[in-house]
């Protein structure tokens, strides 16, 4: 009992709102259990596979839903009907991804982490609607994003010529990672002691500010681009 009760992704709701989120888990599972053809048009598939396609389909259902198709036994019939009646969200789901697609800059985000999730939550969406984001266009949209006052530090990553947006995520949170640790140094370290030993400066910025105003600006919304000035991580996708 407790596997038929089981939903492997959430049900989709009576509204509508989460269709295409479940459409697209729906046909991956499916897919997976070889019945992608039970809601492919213009193929044939065995009685038993279509009633395997069904009480699937009709599992993943809220309460309210299960009620209203409860005589349709054809999962391509269903499956149409429910297209035409919920596929208008992408409609509504369209112009807002778009909006916030538009607007999205990495200056506004504290850590790079961050940027990073609501960047994929922004292109998850505008996949869904069927529109193309390419690594190209989010490494564009990452270059062109950073805060006006780190030209340089845009500059020397585009140089880099990162091929995927991956590469150069992993060497921001490299460089963010080595600027928090040597932010943590800065404090830990009591005034007049030594400096860093050599394996932490070879990663220190070349920065002549003075460090008292250095460890002033770490303490800032993100501190994470403020100070990578001049700073060249070596992280995955970057050149020597």
């Amino acid at each position: 009992m407790s596997k038929i009760n089981n939903l492997e992704f959430a049900a989709l709701n009576l509204s509508g709102d989460n269709y295409l989120q479940w459409a697209l888990d729906t046909k991956i599972l499916l897919r997976s259990k070889n019945l992608g053809d039970t809601i492919t048009e213009g193929t044939e598939p065995s009685v038993k596979n279509k009633y395997e396609a069904i009480v699937i389909i009709r599992h993943h259902f809220a309460e309210g839903l299960k009620d209203q198709y409860l005589t349709i036994e054809d999962p391509l019939e269903l499956w149409t009907e429910l297209k035409t009646r919920y596929d208008h969200q992408k409609t509504v789901i369209l112009p807002k991804a778009l909006y916030d697609w538009r607007i999205l800059r990495i200056q506004k985000y504290k850590s790079v982490e961050e940027y990073n999730s609501v960047l994929f939550k922004i292109v998850s969406k505008l996949k869904l609607c069927g529109e193309t984001i390419t690594d190209a266009d989010m490494l564009e949209k990452t270059f062109s994003t950073f805060h006006t006052s780190n030209v340089v530090l845009q500059r020397q990553y585009r140089e880099k010529s990162f091929s995927t947006y991956a590469a150069l995520i992993s060497c921001l949170l490299l460089a963010e990672q080595n600027n928090e640790l040597l932010m943590m140094n800065s404090e830990l370290r009591p005034p007049g002691a030594e400096a860093l030993p050599e394996a932490y400066a070879a990663i220190e910025p070349k920065d002549e500010t003075p460090r008292e105003s250095y460890h002033g600006h770490m303490r800032g919304r993100g501190r994470w681009q403020e100070h990578n000035r001049g700073f060249q991580p070596r992280g995955r996708g970057s050149q020597p």
